[in-house]
């Protein structure tokens, strides 16, 4: 077949087989061949009738979804020129590359349609979710082999990207040349976890499945809970993946069998390390019978791993193999539509790319690997400058890539010549080998090399291990010492920088080592833990920027950045150290997710939650609930009896006791500090007490404050951590009358306060959510702001003096007659809270009020 039409043409054979299946928010969406074809055939012509052009180019610009599935079909059906777009481009980007491709209308969903009509307003944008109708006399023509198909452009790894024209007999030699080898079967399933503006993805992952009569399953988003749903829901016999994936998938194995226990993470070393070394001698693979409960639990049906876009590891070849799955892995460029070779399952060559397809050739000419053949493209777009230095005078075409071919045919890649770092002393370096050795530290998340003054500079990601600080360099010193004493001396780095900031990358994981210096010289001009805004959407990791394409998940971020404006923010920022979000925050982020999203966050959610990242993954992955009760509003529809039984009053018998621990608390007080307390003459009939939190003896000597008959309508916050942890401590807090600040529960802690003011009780709440490290005024959560901005009732601040240094953090036992200052000062409204304080919202404007106040006292 010389055109991708006639593969369109042969849809409706496989009739109600199911061509496509998306996994969205609301389930699982599935559309059959019939069904597409028809789809196709209606767009196509709508298309084909709003052009008077004879080749016109459209671009398509959205995420993965059926109808952007629909949409690129149509355009090719149409026998328009398709230019897929990277959805995360960065405005100037997008601008050269919407220039050079010139299309006149762009295909789009709702996020690009927006960004479009303000970046570039001349242009025609179609959403992709309106149906466009058929003009009743609309013809769509078969187009001619030579005409071009898409316009791919370069992922732009060493310099601007390059626009690749690709002819429809380009791309439908890879629909012969991947049947005629035998990689995948009819009827099977593919999964495409990857965007589809790279020719790999689109050719191989798209068009090839489709044209074979494979069933194409896109999962929701790119996590790893999602990707695995759609494997075993979808029920996946081959996944189109990029090394990255793959590796991906071997350490969420391993860590999930870690978490079993020390007994299950040394059988799962032991029989790791034995699968892989039968594979490596043998062809046989025990994984599949030892590993059976994983493929059960993964996805049963998954046979074929395909491998492109980058070099894929031997090694990790070679365990995936021997874990039981087959492993194909292809080799080829944007310009060669891709794939020039494919090594199948079981090698006897593992270490190669495999053999070439048919009807291509490959040569080596002074090192490089050439190529010709049907998939070849014929030149670069507005580049003749380009074509002359990639073509060779007799018309191969120089892919740029290092490499031989040994007597059985087998093609081996050793690295691009572009990036080829050859020393002073004579010596040939591939940076991505230093970088995997570097790479493999847990110090290390990142290593990007370079060379520079005769010298090897890495530009290194600290892991998520490694503090922020004055110890961060110290600690990859050690790390980069580590690791070199390992290696060559011509491959261990002179010079590195450090940043907290991704490496640059393209959406397929390789650096984009052109920009690799300047970053590292902005690394060493700045210290990595100086920095305060967060960090630039454009500037993350591509499963990053693929999780923000999701338009609910960029509002969460959105907000995130303006809430934390201050802090560096990135989806490695943890929720507790670095952004300070406890039990009491959590009540407020996890409100305001649900408020944007629909999803609410379960107690376990949010307990499994450690960073920006994970909270972003567990809002993709959480369902759309339905509209719960409000915590504030209906509090006792949103506890449960057990919850309950914290806001009923003392019997008689336990309030006495009660009585009896407070008299002996005063006594005890009194006699072992200078105690001296100081109250207003009057106090309102229900408040909020709001004291500071300097050491644990705070709770005691505001409970000593009291007077007997304030205390006994008074409830108190208590953090499970302390006030709960066990029997004896639940005892005594029920004796208290403290309600649990759980942060697995941010709900029922805000519905308990509430309750406990709609019943006329006062509350002690503890505004800082923790003591303090220091001796100093911690920041205010706006839990507390939420509560009165409901429950307006009067504040009254307790400045709390001489706790701290009574019984500092680390210290057990508290010092003898120390001076302890416990003062009440006078009712605050929290209206006029709002009025003196700062925030995005009234809670934390309230908050922000009360802590300007009583940091002014404090002072005083």
């Amino acid at each position: 077949m010389q055109t991708l039409f006639e593969h369109f043409d042969r849809f409706p054979d496989h009739a109600d087989a199911p061509a496509v299946i998306a996994f969205t928010a609301e389930g699982k969406r599935q559309i059959t061949f019939a069904e597409l074809s028809a789809r196709v055939d209606d767009l196509a012509a709508a298309l084909r009738s709003r052009s008077d052009r004879a080749t016109p180019r459209i671009g398509l610009m959205a995420g993965a979804s059926l109808e952007s599935v629909i949409a690129a079909l149509a355009v090719l059906r149409s026998g328009a020129t398709l230019v897929p777009l990277d959805v995360q481009l960065a405005d100037e980007a997008l601008t050269t590359v919407l220039g050079d491709a010139a299309p006149y209308a762009v295909l789009c969903d709702g996020p690009r349609c927006q960004r479009l009509a303000t970046l570039a307003p001349e242009l025609q944008r179609h959403s992709i979710d309106a149906r466009l109708p058929r003009p009743p006399s609309a013809r769509i023509s078969k187009p001619e082999p030579g005409a071009t198909a898409a316009i791919f452009y370069t992922s732009g790894t060493t310099g601007p990207p390059k626009g690749v024209p690709l002819s429809q007999a380009n791309l439908a030699y890879q629909i012969d040349a991947v049947r005629d080898v035998g990689l995948v079967h009819p009827g099977e399933r593919a999964l495409l976890p990857l965007p589809v503006h790279h020719v790999y993805p689109f050719v191989i992952g798209l068009l090839v499945p489709l044209a074979l009569g494979l069933c194409v399953v896109l999962p929701r988003s790119l996590t790893g809970p999602q990707v695995l749903r759609a494997i075993r829901e979808g029920e996946v016999n081959v996944i189109i993946g990029v090394p990255r994936l793959y590796r991906a998938l071997l350490e969420g194995i391993a860590n999930r069998a870690a978490g079993g226990g020390v007994l299950a993470a040394g059988l799962f070393r032991v029989g790791d390390a034995f699968c892989t070394a039968v594979r490596r001698r043998t062809r046989w693979q025990p994984g599949r019978l030892l590993f059976a409960p994983l493929h059960r639990r993964l996805g049963p049906n998954l046979r074929l791993l395909a491998s492109g876009g980058a070099a894929l590891d031997p090694e990790l070849a070679t365990r995936l193999e021997g874990f039981g799955w087959s492993v194909g892995v292809g080799y080829g460029l944007t310009e060669t539509s891709p794939l020039l070779t494919i090594n199948l399952p079981r090698s006897p060559a593992p270490a190669s790319v495999g053999r070439t397809i048919p009807r291509t050739e490959l040569r080596t000419v002074d090192g490089e690997l050439q190529a010709r053949g049907p998939g070849v493209f014929r030149g670069y777009r507005h580049r003749a400058d380009a074509d002359a230095e990639a073509f060779t005078e007799d018309g191969w075409f120089r892919t740029g890539d290092r490499g031989h071919i040994d007597a059985d045919g087998f093609v081996y890649v050793e690295g691009r010549a572009s990036t080829l770092i050859v020393t002073e002393s004579g010596k040939n370096v591939q940076p991505e080998e230093v970088e995997s050795a570097y790479d493999a530290h847990p110090a290390i998340a990142e290593a990007g090399v370079f060379y520079a003054q005769n010298r090897l500079h890495a530009l290194l990601v600290p892991g998520p291990a490694v503090q922020p600080g004055d110890p961060l360099r110290a600690e990859l010193e050690q790390a980069v010492a580590e690791v070199s004493r390992h290696l060559p001396s011509y491959q261990r780095v002179a010079e590195f920088a450090v940043t907290l900031t991704p490496l640059p990358r393209t959406r397929l994981g390789k650096i984009r080592r052109h920009l690799l210096a300047d970053r590292y010289r902005e690394a060493r001009e700045e210290r990595p833990d100086s920095r305060h805004e967060p960090l630039p959407v454009e500037q993350m990791n591509p499963a990053d920027q693929t999780l923000l394409d999701d338009e609910a998940l960029r509002r969460v971020w959105d907000w995130l950045a303006q809430r934390y404006s201050e802090s560096r923010l990135s989806p490695d920022s943890r929720t507790a150290t670095d952004l300070g979000i406890d039990s009491m925050e959590w009540l407020d982020v996890s409100a305001e997710v649900g408020r944007m999203t629909g999803v609410e966050l379960s107690e376990e959610r949010i307990a499994a939650i450690d960073t920006v990242r994970g909270l972003l993954q567990a809002v993709a992955e959480g369902e759309q609930a339905p509209a719960a009760a409000s915590p504030l509003d209906e509090p006792q529809q949103v506890l449960t009896r057990r919850e309950q039984r914290w806001i009923r009053p003392l019997a008689p018998f336990p309030a006495a006791v009660a009585a009896l621990i407070h008299a002996v608390d005063r006594r005890l007080l009194r006699r072992y500090f200078d105690l001296d307390i100081r109250q207003p003459d009057a106090l309102p009939d229900q408040c909020v007490f709001a004291p500071n939190h300097l050491s644990y003896l705070d709770p005691f000597v505001v409970a000593a404050a009291f007077e007997r008959r304030r205390l006994r309508r008074t409830f108190w916050a208590g953090w499970t951590g302390a006030a709960f942890r066990n029997p004896l401590t639940r005892f005594l807090s029920r004796l208290a009358q403290a309600i649990p600040v759980n942060e697995r529960n941010p709900r029922a802690t805000l519905a308990l306060a509430a309750t406990t003011l709609r019943q006329g009780y006062d509350l002690v709440w503890f505004p800082e959510g923790g003591r303090s490290r220091d001796g100093h005024l911690q920041r205010f959560k706006p839990g507390l702001g939420r509560l009165l901005e409901r429950y307006p009732v009067p504040v009254v601040p307790v400045l709390i003096r001489g706790t701290f240094d009574a019984l500092p953090p680390g210290r057990r036992l508290p010092r003898r007659r120390q001076k302890v200052i416990v003062e009440f000062g006078p009712p605050l409204l929290p209206a006029e809270l709002a009025a003196r304080g700062q925030g995005h919202d009234r809670p934390e404007r309230i908050a922000d009020g009360l802590h300007h106040w009583m940091a002014d006292h404090l002072e005083a």
